[in-house]
């Protein structure tokens, strides 16, 4: 990574001469740069391992030696490092403090915070049924406020794998439908991929997002024929891939250096007969009218019932796909059981999804040996069982090239940070909070004035971005690597997500009618969502020391000597002490964290 012109960058964004708190269009051009040195990078993450088998055998590193490698291992892991964190994971090893975790019970579900907030009530007044804000708040909500960091970390890098968008959900009770789907994805995170894809085939999301809802069985007189959308994307996007894959991730290719296809659009046809008849489960409510109007729909309860089969519009062909042939006539749940496992069996799936979890959390591109060991422990968990989360996760997180030091020096290791992961970062780190309860942060993914993303909202099912996605024109195009993030970033996006986190940083979240759950406006207008700052405002006297605990919590500690000591000297501009007014301690607090996050080693993680 070409340090020099990092440091540059920082010392344009650091300068003083405005304010204490106006760094803007410097910082902008800090991030930009920050863009343009990571896209110059090398390909890579080469670092060896030692056997990190898929038992959970020996690490090399299987303890933090300093507050900066349990942080960096946090960051990794969950959203967010705090001391008290950072202290537990010195004091118990990684692999302990990951089982603790897993055995830590899932926190209040998505669905259940919607109705404790009320909407789940058919009012026309406010029309929650037809309205998408609640899911927005709902899913601020879990990222932030949730305790569970690391089941709900895992759970939005699956939903980056296995897409449903909030955008595409044109029906009742849409905020309901994608926190059912939420739900599920929190569920499993810590399950079993086999029983994670029926859950996710039979979510009345995913059935209306990719059009298994409503699939029918051919039909020779009217020339119709089953849809095949969910056949492809399940195949293509959640399960094999498009090329056959050695262990290792890499492509097999013929004797004339070809990768070799997955599957055909034969396969795609067959495998279509299989989700055809299936629907929304209606039995619990039926429709009924919503009060003051002559408007009929269900109550919420279908939004969260698994599909359920119409035998009657189930295709009776016989599908053969992928080797395997599904006799004619088979009864629908059998046929879906046979396809699933199929899907779920083939060699690919281990290397496949394995690699994209290292990719959302470790690193863009991680050596073929690394993918192999997750992979390994995607194929067995020690235990002989198949497709077992935790230990995927387990195998990812406590890896030799994630934890090794080799990737704090090598060019390509690590991986831009979502703008998304950034807020929630934020948020988590200096303990954002909603003073009346309702979490009213709407959709963030306008790149123009926010931050051009937002969870649960990507433009189509191929996500916010591929996981194969080179930034054109680059040294990363020139070496064969990927940098999938970089698919969000332009000039627009840049200054976007700048702008936008200068205003959150030092004044909060403004919130219309924070008392209410509905889009409203009253009396009670105002910054609602505030990040509290509470120890750093404790240490604000002291420039030094509060970029140093930014620095641990925020990158690691990875920020360089030089570019903390640029941003403490710009903060010193403005004399501080204990005794200036909160607006000047808040002031320096809220400039240290933006100078921070605008920084080309905070946007990097490694």
């Amino acid at each position: 990574m070409p340090h020099d012109n990092e440091q540059a960058a920082v010392a344009a964004a650091a300068d003083p001469s405005d304010s204490a708190f106006a760094p803007s269009a410097r910082a902008a051009a800090a991030l930009a740069a920050s863009s343009l040195a990571l896209a110059a990078c090398g390909g890579g993450g080469d670092a060896s391992s030692a056997a990190a088998g898929a038992d959970g055998g020996s690490y090399a590193y299987p303890v933090a030696l300093t507050d900066a490698q349990a942080a960096r291992f946090l960051l990794h892991a969950q959203f967010s490092a705090s001391t008290a964190e950072i202290a537990t994971v010195r004091a118990v090893g990684y692999a302990a403090w990951l089982d603790q975790q897993f055995a830590t019970p899932p926190s209040q579900t998505g669905w259940d915070w919607l109705n404790e907030r009320g909407y789940g009530q058919a009012n026309a007044a406010t029309s929650f049924y037809d309205n998408e804000y609640p899911g927005d708040f709902m899913i601020w909500q879990q990222l932030i406020a949730s305790p569970d960091g690391l089941r709900k970390r895992v759970a939005l890098a699956l939903s980056e794998i296995c897409v449903v968008s909030l955008t595409g959900l044109d029906l009742p009770w849409r905020s309901h439908m994608i926190a059912a789907y939420w739900d599920v994805l929190a569920a499993n995170a810590f399950g079993n991929y086999r029983q994670l894809l029926e859950d996710i085939t039979l979510n009345a999301a995913m059935g209306y997002y990719l059009n298994t809802r409503g699939n029918q069985k051919e039909n020779a007189a009217t020339g119709r024929q089953p849809d095949q959308n969910y056949a492809r994307e399940i195949m293509q996007l959640m399960t094999i891939g498009l090329a056959q894959l050695n262990p290792d991730g890499t492509p097999r290719r013929d004797g004339a250096g070809k990768t070799l296809d997955t599957y055909t659009q034969d396969d795609v046809a067959n495998l279509a007969r299989v989700f055809t008849g299936y629907d929304f489960d209606l039995s619990q409510h039926a429709p009924s009218t919503v009060p003051g109007t002559s408007r009929q729909i269900p109550t919420t309860a279908y939004a969260r019932l698994p599909m359920v089969l119409n035998a009657a519009l189930h295709s009776p062909l016989a599908a053969t796909f992928l080797g395997t042939t599904i006799a004619a006539n088979t009864p629908g749940a059998a046929a879906l059981k046979t396809a699933l496992d199929t899907l779920f069996n083939h060699p690919n799936v281990g290397p496949f999804i394995g690699r994209q979890l290292i990719q959302r959390l470790v690193t863009s591109n991680p050596s073929p040996a690394y993918v192999a060991r997750v992979g390994a422990a995607f194929a067995n968990n020690g235990a002989g069982v198949r497709g077992d989360l935790r230990a995927v996760v387990r195998a990812i997180l406590l890896d030799d090239e994630a934890r090794g030091p080799e990737g704090l020096s090598q060019p390509g290791f690590g991986k831009l940070r979502e703008p998304m992961l950034r807020f929630v970062q934020w948020g988590r780190t200096f303990g954002l909070s909603s003073a009346a309860g309702t979490w009213k942060i709407y959709q963030l993914g306008n790149p123009n004035t926010q931050l051009g993303q937002s969870p649960l909202r990507p433009p189509s099912v191929f996500n916010f971005f591929r996981p194969g996605y080179v930034p054109p024109a680059t040294a990363l195009a020139a070496e064969g690597a990927v940098a999938p993030e970089f698919q969000l970033v332009n000039e627009t996006s840049v200054s976007g997500y700048l702008n936008y986190m200068q205003g959150v940083i030092r004044y909060g979240i403004y919130v219309n009618a924070p008392d209410l759950p509905q889009n409203a406006s009253n009396a009670l207008n105002g910054f609602d969502i505030q990040a509290a700052y509470t120890e750093e405002l404790a240490m604000v006297a002291d420039a030094d020391a509060l970029v140093a605990r930014i620095n641990l919590l925020m990158c690691a500690g990875q920020l360089s000597a030089a570019t903390a000591r640029l941003i403490a000297d710009a903060l010193k501009a403005t004399n501080v002490t204990q005794a200036s007014s909160d607006n000047a301690r808040r002031d320096r607090v809220a400039a240290a964290v933006f100078l921070v996050m605008a920084s080309p080693e905070y946007l990097v993680q490694k």
